[in-house]
C-alpha cells in the first residue's frame, strides 16, 4: 500500500485535428520520468479528464456503433511518449485514474480497463474514491457531479449524458477542426476559455488582433487609440464656448497647430470620432429602451438577459468537501479538480485542494490602451499535490511547474497588452493534524 500520494487532473489528452495538441507534453513526460525515478510506496492519482473523449465526432466507444479505432486508442496512437512513459513509471510505483466527465467514456465500458492496464494504469470507474493516509483518509473525485452542467444523471450509461457534452461536440469539436484555418491556430484553446461566457468576447479579441484585414485594422486602432482624445477635446470646446477656459488651450492650441500635416491627420481622426460618438448617443436612449422592454420580455418567460452563468466558482464543491466532512469524521482532505483553478482551501485541520489543470489557461487582461479590446493572456500553471503521512500529521505540498507561453500572442498584443496580474499563492507545504477540529466557515465568514 502506497505511503505517499501524488494527484493531477485535466490533462485533456486527444480531440479532433488540432485539439490532439498537448503543449505540455515535454513537462508530463519529465514530470512522470521523475515519479519513475523515485519509485517507492507512491501512488500517483489522475482524478478526472486525463482524456478529450467527448472532443472526437467520428469514433465511437460503444460496442454496437463502433467503426474503426476506439477514442481511447486514437489518443493512444496521438501521443506514443506519454503512453510509454505511463508504462515505465507504472512498472515502478502504482498508477491510477478515475473518470472525468471530458473521458467519462472509460466508465461506460470494461473494456477500457483492459485497455489502460496495458499501459500499468489502472482505471477505477467511480464518481469518488479514497485513499488511507496515516490514520486518516482522502477523499478524491473530479467533481462534475458538482456542476449542474456536467453532472451525470445515471453514472455508468453512456447515453445519459449532461448538457455540456453536447457543448463541447457542437463548439469545442468544430474549433478543433477548423483550427488550422486560423491565422496562428489560436481556435484550438477554445478548452482554455473559461468561463464558457468568455467565448464571445475572446472570439471578438482575436477576429481583432489576428484575422482582422491588416489595412482595416491599421484605419481602426488610430481612431480607438484617440478616442479618449476626442471626449477631452470635445469637453474642452465646449467650456472655451462657455468662456470657462482660453481658447489656446485646445481650439487655438499652438503647439498642435505647429505639427502641419500631423495636425491635419489628427484633426480628421477627432472628426471622425466625433461623428461617431453623435451616432452612438443618438442610438443610446432608444437602445436603452429596447433593452429595458426585451429584459422584461424575457424575464416573463424566466430567461435573463446576460445569459445563464456557467462558471460558478468554487462554491458547489466547497459545499460538497463540507458534506463529506461532517459525514466522514475520518476524512482529513478532499481533492477535486474540473474548474481548472489550482487552490488550497484550509479549515482548521481539514483540506480541500484543488488539483487544477495541464491546459493552457488564458486570462483577460486590459491593454494599455482602454478603447482596445481586452488579450486573453496565455500562460500554464502546472500543478501536482503530494499528500503524506509525517508521523501524527498529514503533510500536502504543492508542486508547480512555471512555463511561460506569451509567445502565443502576436506582437502587437504584446506590445498593447497589460501583464496579467499574480496568481493566487498556494502554499508550498500544509501540515494538518487529522485529530484536530473541523473550522467550517460559516456564510457570514464567507
Amino acid at each position: 500500500m502506497a505511503t505517499e500520494y501524488v494527484f493531477i487532473s485535466d490533462l485533456h489528452m486527444g480531440g479532433e485535428e488540432q485539439l490532439t495538441t498537448l503543449d505540455c507534453e515535454a513537462e508530463l513526460v519529465s514530470f512522470l520520468a521523475d515519479l519513475e525515478e523515485c519509485g517507492g510506496d507512491v501512488e500517483l492519482i489522475i482524478n478526472g479528464d486525463a482524456f478529450g473523449l467527448w472532443e472526437y465526432d467520428d469514433v465511437s466507444d460503444r460496442p454496437d456503433t463502433a467503426s474503426g479505432p476506439t477514442k481511447l486508442d486514437r489518443v493512444i496512437e496521438d501521443h506514443p511518449r506519454v503512453f510509454e512513459q505511463f508504462r515505465a513509471t507504472g512498472e515502478a510505483i502504482d498508477i491510477t485514474l478515475i473518470p472525468g466527465n471530458h473521458d467519462y467514456d472509460l466508465a461506460c465500458s470494461q473494456s477500457h480497463v483492459d485497455r489502460l492496464a496495458a499501459y500499468n494504469i489502472s482505471l477505477e470507474p467511480a464518481i469518488a474514491i479514497t485513499r488511507e493516509v496515516g490514520d486518516a483518509r482522502i477523499w478524491i473525485e473530479h467533481g462534475q457531479q458538482h456542476d449542474s452542467n456536467n453532472r451525470m444523471p445515471d453514472w455508468g450509461n453512456p447515453d445519459a449524458l449532461p448538457v455540456g457534452y453536447f457543448v463541447v461536440q457542437r463548439i469545442v469539436d468544430a474549433a478543433g477542426r477548423y483550427s488550422d484555418r486560423a491565422r496562428g491556430n489560436w481556435l484550438r484553446d477554445i478548452q482554455s476559455v473559461t468561463p464558457m461566457e468568455e467565448i464571445p468576447r475572446w472570439l471578438f479579441s482575436n477576429y481583432f488582433y489576428r484575422e482582422m484585414s491588416p489595412v482595416l485594422r491599421a484605419i481602426v486602432v488610430p481612431l480607438l487609440v484617440f478616442f479618449n482624445i476626442t471626449m477631452v477635446y470635445l469637453v474642452g470646446t465646449v467650456l472655451e464656448s462657455a468662456g470657462l477656459v482660453p481658447r489656446w488651450l485646445f481650439t487655438d492650441n499652438p503647439v498642435v497647430n505647429a505639427l502641419g500635416v500631423a495636425d491635419i491627420v489628427l484633426e480628421l481622426i477627432i472628426a471622425i470620432n466625433v461623428v461617431i460618438v453623435a451616432i452612438l448617443l443618438l442610438l443610446a436612449v432608444p437602445l436603452w429602451f429596447f433593452r429595458r422592454d426585451l429584459k422584461h420580455t424575457l424575464g416573463r418567460f424566466g430567461v435573463m438577459l446576460s445569459g445563464v452563468r456557467v462558471g460558478q466558482g468554487d462554491e458547489p464543491f466547497l459545499n460538497a468537501a463540507r458534506d463529506v466532512f461532517e459525514s466522514h469524521p475520518d476524512v482529513a482532505v478532499f481533492v477535486y479538480g474540473h474548474t481548472h483553478r489550482a487552490s488550497l482551501t484550509r479549515w482548521g485541520d481539514r483540506v480541500v485542494v484543488n488539483t487544477g489543470t495541464w491546459l493552457k489557461k488564458l486570462q483577460h487582461v486590459e491593454t494599455w490602451f482602454a478603447r482596445l479590446p481586452g488579450i486573453y493572456y496565455p500562460t500554464f500553471r502546472l500543478t501536482a499535490v503530494h499528500i503524506a503521512a509525517e508521523d501524527d500529521r498529514i503533510v500536502v505540498e504543492f508542486d508547480e511547474i512555471e512555463r511561460d507561453d506569451s509567445a502565443d500572442l502576436t506582437r502587437f498584443q504584446r506590445l498593447v497588452a497589460r501583464h496579467p496580474p499574480a496568481t493566487n499563492p498556494i502554499p508550498a507545504r500544509t501540515v494538518i493534524d487529522p485529530d484536530g477540529p473541523l473550522d467550517v466557515p460559516t456564510e457570514e465568514d464567507e
